[in-house]
């Protein structure tokens, strides 16, 4: 798992996460996570990391987006079991086939009939942002940006947040073609959201444990 030094005056002796912990970990960060993808399809914006640029090249060619984000996932999969070890590229999995079960199921369980366009970009950003920094904690991930920005963390120090902020910048930049400039504002606002919680929560030398 991705560590961090610990502050000082801080006991090196901490007692790692059992499993049911880490299990409730995965359910709680995937969750709201899920709850954060369904906000943003509701008010109509693009979505962050590699679901957003799989959603992109899905409006662009009609190709299956299950497929698609699986394949764009790949390097990154590999890349993890590579850097980062093979629990966390299992929880990884773990965590996005959660995410997949939790997008279809919501939609069942609650409606949202109206929300304001700016107040679900924050409020998407800030629940994914959320259940990242959960997942993060407990040795997993939602694949993709999450895994270079935590490698660099490890290895370079830098934030991972601000990482990943980049990567969504750049690929929201890509929705130009897909969407209204307002639509494109307000899914940077969200990356934005989430990235910021990241940062400001999970900074390198700050936090430490299993």
């Amino acid at each position: 798992m991705i560590e961090s030094k610990p502050t000082a005056g801080a006991s090196a002796d901490v007692a790692p996460h059992t499993r049911w912990e880490d299990l409730q970990a995965l359910l709680t960060g995937s969750l709201f996570m899920a709850l954060a993808m369904v906000l943003f399809r509701q008010a109509g914006l693009l979505t962050e990391g590699t679901a957003g640029f799989a959603v992109i090249v899905h409006y662009l060619t009609h190709w299956p987006l299950g497929p698609l984000l699986f394949a764009i996932n790949i390097p990154f999969y590999i890349f993890a079991w590579v850097a980062l070890g093979r629990k966390f590229t299992m929880r990884t999995f773990a965590a996005i086939s959660l995410v997949g079960l939790f997008v279809e199921g919501l939609p069942h369980v609650i409606a949202i009939a109206s929300i304001n366009p700016v107040f679900a970009s924050v409020l998407a950003g800030q629940c994914a942002g959320i259940g990242i920094l959960i997942l993060i904690r407990h040795g997993a991930s939602m694949g993709g940006l999450t895994v270079l920005g935590l490698y660099l963390q490890q290895r370079r120090g830098f934030r991972a947040g601000w990482v990943q902020l980049c990567g969504d910048c750049l690929i929201l930049a890509l929705g130009i073609c897909t969407a209204t400039p307002q639509t494109l504002a307000l899914s940077i606002l969200g990356a934005v959201s989430l990235n910021a919680v990241i940062a400001i929560n999970h900074r390198h030398g700050r936090y430490y444990g299993t």
